[in-house]
């Protein structure tokens, strides 16, 4: 079929074209929202603006992301591109020494404020959505490791795993996979440091726009002494540790009072049922006769629950796992493990409150989407600080393709723009070839060729236009 022979190049020195042609309804919707002059007229960094404002450098940074690029290094590849400074109207950008300066120039402040100012333009957002959207939120809160291979990164440490590197905590709402706050720490903090100051303010957020506002997280997070305050804001679950007063109540349980969890079906086979493949792994397993752990069956059980550091008593929800080890194909011996959540829902029953919890695996594929789709959780700069800005302001490109979802007309394609991976948004709604043909006052983005992706685009950038943010 690939039969192409006869190939000629040219050169055409009338017209010039990028690939991120999608790039400039990304600019249009930043233009609408008023985010630039909302970064210009609060952040304060630079002493004189020649040529640079802030909002020049911020955007720089966020728009290489969204146009390929995964280091500052590239953003060398875009300031010597014409046709990409004439499609945003810049005579000019910064380079990646200048940006990594300009890194440098924040402070922990001026960090916050950043993100502060962001999620004002968040919170508008959010209001035009339907009421629908706005009737419940789920907070979800959990640390990663940024591993780096330097060796001169001020605040960088060893890690829990063994890796070198910081340990950014991370809080999201789920419904739209946004990171509210990314705070870098060093690597070898445990997970929890910190963590109730952000886990309040991302409360007072997300507060003001919703009805109703669930929270979740791992044991790292069960910091007993801020349940009671939290409770009064939020209907929260938390992992428990089983440490022994709480293995004795469990053990305690008479066994009448268990109930057996079976975990529903993904989907329903609405054809024929496919037969499943060989399991390569559990052949090797039994072959080499290495130790398995598998799960027989699982059992759910509550009781009441007071911690010492809390004026209040909450819901219990224990998961009694009966294990078989095995060794090659011969069983050793039965194991009994017990998971514990603790909750102050008192209407949801054990088995929803332990899928609610479960259903927080999906905040593991929103971290895993910054750290290697948006590159955001990396460490370019040299000190802890720095990192932290650049976290913060890379995300800005993920939250730019859930603002672009949220916004856009044609609402079922929105919600699959929103729960899209980094990488296909891009290949699908920016990498597309265009002219840029500047008349007048105009800059003209002419597409080239077709895709059924287009008419939305189209008709999302004639809405911007008259488009009110507040």
């Amino acid at each position: 079929m690939l039969r192409g022979s006869n190939i000629h190049y040219d050169i055409d020195g009338r017209h010039s074209g990028i690939s991120c042609g999608g790039i400039g309804i990304i600019h249009q919707m930043i233009q609408r929202m008023g985010l630039p002059a909302e970064i210009n007229s609060k952040l304060e960094l630079l002493k004189r603006h020649l040529p640079y404002h802030e909002s020049d450098h911020i955007l720089n940074i966020a728009y290489n992301i969204l146009s390929g690029g995964t280091c500052l290094e590239d953003i060398e590849l875009r300031r010597n591109d014409e046709a990409y400074l004439n499609a945003l109207g810049a005579q000019v950008i910064p380079d990646p020494t200048t940006a990594g300066d300009f890194l440098r120039r924040f402070d922990q402040k001026d960090i916050i404020l950043l993100m502060d100012i962001v999620n004002d333009i968040r919170k508008h957002i959010w209001l035009k959505q339907s009421p629908k959207f706005r009737k419940e939120a789920i907070l979800n809160v959990d640390g990663t490791i940024s591993p780096t291979t330097g060796e001169c990164k001020e605040g960088m440490d060893i890690s829990y795993n063994g890796q070198w590197g910081y340990h950014p905590l991370v809080l999201s709402l789920a419904g739209t996979r946004e990171p509210l706050y990314i705070v870098n720490r060093p690597g070898n903090v445990p997970s929890h440091t910190d963590s109730a100051l952000w886990i309040d303010k991302g409360l007072d957020l997300v507060s003001d726009v919703f009805n109703k506002v669930f929270m979740r997280g791992d044991t790292d997070f069960s910091l007993t002494g801020n349940f009671d305050r939290w409770s009064e804001r939020s209907i929260f679950v938390f992992g428990m540790d089983a440490r022994e007063n709480l293995v004795k109540i469990a053990n305690s349980i008479s066994e009448s009072l268990w109930e057996l969890f079976e975990r529903e079906k993904k989907y329903t086979v609405k054809t024929k049922e496919r037969k499943r493949p060989e399991n390569v792994k559990d052949q090797v397993v039994k072959k080499r006769k290495f130790k398995k752990i598998q799960t027989e069956s699982e059992y759910l059980a509550e009781f009441s629950y007071q911690p010492v550091k809390c004026e209040k008593t909450y819901r219990m929800i224990v998961l009694k796992k009966n294990l078989e080890v095995i060794k090659g194909e011969v069983p050793l011996f039965d194991d009994v493990r017990y998971f514990f959540y603790i909750t102050n829902d008192e209407i949801s029953s054990p088995r929803e409150i332990v899928e609610f919890y479960r259903d927080r695996a999906d905040h593991e594929n929103d971290i895993e989407q910054l750290k290697n789709g948006a590159r955001a959780i990396q460490a370019p700069s040299d000190n802890l600080t720095s990192n932290w800005a650049y976290m913060v302001i890379a995300s800005l490109a993920w939250n730019l393709k859930t603002w672009y979802g949220l916004l856009i007309p044609y609402r079922p394609l929105g919600k699959a723009i929103v729960r899209m991976e980094f990488k296909r948004f891009v290949n699908t709604f920016i990498n597309i070839p265009c002219l840029i043909v500047k008349t007048g006052r105009r800059i003209c983005y002419r597409f080239i060729g077709y895709n059924k992706k287009l008419k939305s685009m189209l008709k999302f950038s004639e809405m911007l236009k008259n488009f009110a943010f507040t």
